[in-house]
């Protein structure tokens, strides 16, 4: 669509309806993510799919993805071309990093309401010092989180 249909939405309207600041939107358009489609005046105007596109970038930052990667997964005219072994890779990367976080957690757990006297008399706490400060490259014999006993 072109400037002055209607449907089309200056950079205020974008702003106002996904959320996103308008130096946001001018730096995603000079990191050629979005493109405006003309002017009304001295303001930025983008097609409706533009709403899309932001959409998709603001899920492609949550998981990690570099505006780089993100920039790949859009075609010249600005319509989503996911690369689906990337997202498979991102998402086991994801797997592991909430493995990792969900163990954390459960460590943080059971140092908060361990019944030892101070946690430096707990074993479980002792195991998880020993973990940290270990060469992560060293095979660990316990793992954290849920195999080891509260």
């Amino acid at each position: 669509m072109h400037p002055g249909t209607g449907a089309d939405l200056d950079i205020g309207e974008v702003v106002t309806r996904s959320g996103i600041p308008a130096s946001t939107l001018r730096y995603y358009e000079e990191r050629n993510l979005i493109t405006s489609i003309g002017r009304r005046g001295q303001r930025r105007v983008f097609a409706p799919g533009v709403l899309r596109q932001l959409a998709l970038i603001g899920m492609g930052r949550a998981a990690g993805f570099s505006l780089d990667e993100i920039g790949r997964m859009f075609t010249p005219d600005g319509d989503p071309d996911l690369d689906r072994a990337l997202l498979a890779a991102k998402a086991d990367e994801l797997d592991r990093t909430i493995a990792r976080l969900s163990s954390l957690s459960e460590s943080l757990r059971h140092a908060a309401h361990c019944s030892a006297p101070t946690h430096l008399q707990c074993p479980t706490f002792q195991q998880l010092l020993d973990a940290a400060t270990a060469d992560p490259a060293r095979p660990q014999p316990h793992r954290i989180g849920r195999t080891l006993p509260v």
